[in-house]
């Protein structure tokens, strides 16, 4: 019989790519990952790493074992969920991901409503970018992940994972408050000769501002990058940009910003629910779940046309 820890850390190499990256993820020293991987070579009494330079891939053997090894995982984790749905009141712990306007906005009340229907329930949050949360999801360091899809840029549809749509959410042109007077149908022009600020480059949302404005005609001029949506937010108001904002990040307090909508909408990005098809029916992942719906369901958003 087979260790399964020691199974669980090769499947964690293939899923991060080198002992470094699954000795900085599980808390050990990649010396101790090495060793307890040599220890399951000699379980199953083949090698099941080979060097290239200074990185190891696995062998065919070892993809073999690795294979199974998810199967095996997936089998504890729907027994794990049928434990679960056998017992009266709803335990345990959730790890949820989620990017800064979800963290912001609809996460808050639906912790709320998590803690009140399940005191029982622990719930971790971490902000994380959908790019980075997802691939962690499948190697079970997150439960649940909340990401953000925009227009011609799809997130990845591993075999493993499942989506659910919370909401579709309108972006928007944002420009400072001295633009109060701007003439709608000359918003292309008047953007075009402005400095933007967006997310950094490789994000969706920056290739998805240049593909706009190429569209258009020109090329952005984007001259600060950060994933921070509050800055995005201030940097507006305070005269020094323009930028594309999502409602989520406007609909806490009112904003000295003037929103336009874009030419040729609506534009909206998706808000989704992700997690893996193994843990669907989860008690606690369908709790987290219903909450955002609920929160969905019940929000307000003024920018909304009616």
């Amino acid at each position: 019989m087979f260790d399964l820890r020691r199974l669980r850390l090769l499947l964690e190499l293939k899923h991060r790519g080198t002992i470094s990256a699954v000795a900085a993820a599980l808390n050990y020293s990649p010396s101790t990952i090495s060793q307890q991987l040599s220890l399951l070579e000699t379980e199953v009494g083949v090698e099941l790493l080979e060097p290239i330079g200074r990185r190891v891939r696995l062998t065919p053997q070892a993809e073999i074992l690795v294979a199974h090894t998810a199967t095996v995982l997936r089998q504890l984790e729907a027994a794990e969920a049928e434990i679960a749905r056998s017992l009266a009141e709803l335990t345990g712990t959730v790890r949820i991901a989620a990017f800064q306007s979800v963290l912001l906005t609809l996460l808050p009340p639906a912790l709320t409503d998590l803690n009140a229907d399940h005191p029982g329930l622990r719930v971790e949050l971490f902000q994380a970018e959908p790019e980075v949360a997802l691939p962690k999801m499948l190697v079970h360091d997150f439960d649940l992940v909340v990401a953000e899809e925009y227009p011609g840029h799809p997130l990845p549809r591993p075999a493993e994972v499942e989506y659910r749509e919370l909401r579709l959410e309108h972006m928007r042109f944002a420009l400072p408050p001295t633009d109060h007077e701007v003439d709608p149908g000359q918003v292309w022009e008047l953007v075009a000769q402005r400095p933007w600020i967006a997310e950094p480059p490789g994000s969706a949302s920056h290739q998805w501002i240049q593909e706009l404005c190429r569209g258009a005609g020109f090329e952005p001029d984007i001259r600060y990058t950060t994933d921070d949506l509050l800055v995005h937010r201030r940097f507006v108001e305070h005269g020094h940009a323009v930028a594309v904002l999502p409602d989520l990040i406007l609909s806490d307090d009112p904003s000295d910003a003037v929103l336009l909508d874009i030419p040729g909408g609506p534009h909206a990005r998706r808000i989704v629910a992700a997690y893996r098809k193994d843990n669907a029916e989860h008690p606690a992942i369908m709790a987290c779940q219903a909450a955002l719906a609920v929160r969905r369901d019940n929000a307000e958003d003024p920018h909304q046309p009616s």
